[in-house]
C-alpha cells in the first residue's frame, strides 16, 4: 500500500532571482545623479565619469542579460552626452575619445560576462535537478504499510546550494520480515547520489536474498566497495555510508545492525529509549574493522514507535551553536501519531535553528507494527 505524500515543487530556475527592473532602474539613476553632483560640485564631471564605468561590471554578476544591457547602454549614453556638452574642461579630444571606446568596450564585456554567468547556472541547475528527480523517484513514497509494520516520515533535500543530498532509506518485504534501511553517505552533491543508488539497489536484491541481517549487510559493504572502485577509476572520492538496518517479523523482537549511523528511539507508554546497540563501521569500511558486523535483538511491542533519522535533525544548530536536543523535544510529542511525529520534529527543527541558518538533508521515519498484526 502506497500513499504519496504531497512535496514542494519547485522550479531549479527560481532559485536564479535577479533584482526587480524597477530596482535596476532606480539604482543606476541614483549612481548616476549621485557621480554628476560630484563632478559639478568638483568641476570635473569628465573625470568622475571614470565611476560610472563599474556599473555594467556590477550589473554582470547580479544581474540579468537583459538588466546588464540596459546597465551598459545607459552608462554608455550618459559618458557620450557628457562628453559633447562639456567639451572645456581641459581634457583633449583624444582623451575624450579613448573614454567613450573604453566605456563601450567595457559594457559589451560585461553583457557577455552576464551571458555567460547566467547559462552556466541554468545548466549548473537543471543537471541538479534532474538528479534530484531521479532521487525522488527512486525513493519511495510514504508512508508504506506491510504485514509487519507500518513506515511514515519524510526526506527533504537541501535547497540552498546544492540540491542533492546523499540521505537515504527504503522498506522491503522479505520471507523473513520487513526490512526497513536508513543511511546517510558521505559528502553531497551528484558523487553521493551515485553512492546511495549503489546502496539502494543493493539492499533492493539482497533484502530477498538473504536470510541473516549480517549476509545483508555484508552485501551492502560489497556495493559500496565496488562503487568506489569505479569512482577511483573516474577520478572521483570514494565514499563511505552510515546505515541502520532494521527486520520486523511477527515476533515481539525485533532486529538491528548499527552502521556507525544515529542511535533509534522507541516511543512506548509515553517514555523514550535509546536502546543500547553495539555500533559497527560504516558501508564500505568493513575490511578496516576487525570485527564483523553483529545483530542486536530488543523488544519491539505493539503499540510503540521507532524513530529512525539521518544526522540532518541530530546535527542541527541553533544561531549559538547548541545542538538541537532530539530527546527531549522528542519527549514532548510522544502523544503524536506515527504519521504527524516526523513532520512535527522537522518544523521544530527548522524552527530552532532558525531561518537564516544552514540546513543539511534530512531524514526522518517513523516505524510502527502493523495494525493488522
Amino acid at each position: 500500500m502506497l500513499r504519496n505524500r504531497p512535496t514542494r515543487r519547485t522550479d531549479p530556475l527560481d532559485a536564479i532571482e535577479p533584482p526587480p527592473r524597477a530596482d535596476v532602474v532606480i539604482g543606476v539613476v541614483s549612481v548616476t545623479v549621485l557621480v554628476m553632483l560630484l563632478g559639478a560640485l568638483s568641476d570635473s564631471p569628465v573625470w568622475l565619469l571614470g565611476l560610472l564605468v563599474f556599473l555594467p561590471g556590477t550589473a554582470s554578476a547580479l544581474c540579468t542579460v537583459r538588466q546588464t544591457a540596459f546597465v551598459a547602454v545607459w552608462t554608455m549614453l550618459v559618458v557620450i552626452v557628457t562628453v559633447l556638452v562639456r567639451p572645456g574642461d581641459g581634457i583633449s579630444w583624444l582623451d575624450r575619445i579613448l573614454m567613450v571606446l573604453l566605456t563601450f568596450a567595457l559594457g559589451a564585456a560585461s553583457v557577455y560576462a552576464c551571458h555567460r554567468r547566467t547559462r552556466r547556472e541554468h545548466e549548473m541547475l537543471r543537471l541538479r535537478s534532474t538528479a534530484a528527480a531521479m532521487q525522488r523517484h527512486i525513493l519511495r513514497p510514504m508512508p508504506l504499510l506491510t504485514d509487519d509494520v507500518l513506515v511514515d516520515g519524510l526526506y527533504e533535500p537541501v535547497q540552498e546550494d546544492r540540491l542533492v543530498g546523499g540521505d537515504i532509506y527504503d522498506v522491503v518485504v522479505s520471507p523473513w520480515g520487513t526490512r526497513v534501511l536508513i543511511g546517510d553517505v558521505q559528502g553531497k552533491g551528484l558523487p553521493a547520489v551515485g553512492a546511495a543508488f549503489a546502496v539502494i539497489g543493493a539492499f533492493r536484491e539482497a533484502a530477498h536474498r538473504e536470510p541473516t541481517l549480517t549476509a545483508l549487510v555484508d552485501a551492502l559493504d560489497a556495493s559500496v566497495v565496488r562503487h568506489n572502485s569505479y569512482a577511483a577509476q573516474t577520478g572521483d572520492d570514494e565514499r563511505f555510508v552510515t546505515a541502520l538496518i532494521l527486520n520486523v517479523d511477527a515476533h515481539a523482537e525485533a532486529q538491528a545492525i548499527n552502521c556507525g549511523h544515529v542511535p533509534m528511539q522507541l516511543l512506548h507508554n509515553a517514555t523514550v529509549v535509546t536502546p543500547v546497540f553495539g555500533s559497527g563501521v560504516p558501508l564500505g569500511l568493513a575490511e578496516l574493522s576487525a570485527e564483523p558486523a553483529t545483530v542486536d535483538w530488543f523488544t519491539f511491542p505493539p503499540g510503540a514507535t521507532l524513530l529512525l533519522t539521518t544526522d540532518g535533525l541530530t546535527e542541527t544548530r541553533a544561531a549559538d551553536g547548541t545542538f538541537y536536543p532530539v530527546t527531549e523535544r522528542l519527549s514532548e510529542r510522544v502523544t503524536l501519531s506515527p504519521t504527524e511525529l516526523p513532520q512535527a520534529l522537522y518544523d521544530d527543527a527548522r524552527s530552532f535553528a532558525g531561518e537564516g541558518s544552514h540546513h543539511d538533508d534530512v531524514a526522518i521515519l517513523s516505524v510502527r507494527r502493523s495494525p493488522f498484526r
